[in-house]
């Protein structure tokens, strides 16, 4: 299958209002997605039928006993063909599409290198980023440059925070900093999806609780998820915690923790020859 096809069938079922999957492990691939799409009947009704009457059919649905654990699989989105960030950033616009714009200054998209070997993910932008249009240029975004740019001097490596790419799962300020909503992270993950899908990073630092849960669907905390690596699509993501956390000043154990982290990240992006994920 080719992926304009498998493009058409995510959006079949994006469109029904259709978010996530339940799948056998070994089915959790785009192609197994493709062929349940096709073999599923569509009725004038289903087509109809508003994303609320969806998902109540689809958990009334007799459940089939899986031959493997099952897994929750995300539907991302693929973006159009040629897909690049000039683009996404002008899909976005002036963006209405949920309440975070009623408050916020100016859109942060994202800034860095397009071609970067590793992208920093974090929550949203703060007041410091709502006023400059950037992420990451506050205290917590001074504390990250110099943590990128003195754990890979300390390492050896001439990489600075100009080399990597750094993006929000929300790209407006929530009121009073507060945590992303559910549905706003829903709404802004579809242009963090594509940025990444773009990018191609070789792996991702996801900062924070809020941006692990985004990439990944944990519902655990980010002390037990931070140090051991996961997987959004094939692509590598350590999670670690965010540097306004680590601005606290009885948070010292986890700063130690974050450098760690930060050195197993830099070490397998850019390592020379490339090291299996498997030795980190």
């Amino acid at each position: 299958m080719d992926r304009r096809e498998l493009r058409r069938w995510l959006e079949f079922y994006r469109d029904l209002g259709v978010d996530t999957l339940w799948l056998p492990e070994t089915a959790a691939r785009p192609e197994a997605m493709a062929q349940e799409a096709r073999s599923a009947p569509v009725t004038h009704a289903a087509a109809a039928a508003t994303p609320a009457e969806v998902s109540r059919r689809v958990d009334a649905r007799p459940a089939a006993r899986p031959a493997t654990p099952p897994q929750l699989v995300p539907l991302f989105d693929a973006g159009p063909e040629g897909d690049s960030l000039e683009r996404i950033r002008a899909d976005i616009g002036d963006c209405r599409r949920c309440r975070l714009c009623e408050g916020r200054t100016t859109i942060v998209f994202g800034s860095g290198n397009p071609q970067a070997r590793l992208v920093f993910v974090g929550e949203g932008p703060g007041e410091d980023e709502d006023l400059q249009g950037l992420p990451f240029v506050g205290r917590a975004g001074q504390l990250l440059t110099q943590m990128i740019n003195n754990t890979a001097a300390k390492e050896g490596m001439s990489v600075r925070r100009e080399d990597v790419y750094i993006c929000n799962v929300v790209k407006c300020r929530p009121p009073k900093n507060r945590t992303p909503e559910p549905d706003e992270m829903e709404i802004c993950g579809q242009f963090l999806f594509r940025q990444l899908n773009v990018i191609r990073p070789r792996a991702i630092c996801a900062l924070g609780a809020t941006a692990a849960r985004a990439l990944l669907g944990a519902k655990e905390g980010i002390t037990k998820l931070r140090g051991r690596w996961h997987m959004w699509r094939d692509i590598p993501v350590m999670p670690t915690y965010h540097p306004s956390y680590l601005l606290r000043p009885y948070n010292q154990n986890a700063k130690r923790e974050a450098w760690e982290d930060l050195k197993k990240v830099l070490h397998y992006v850019y390592d020379e020859p490339p090291r299996p994920l498997s030795d980190f």
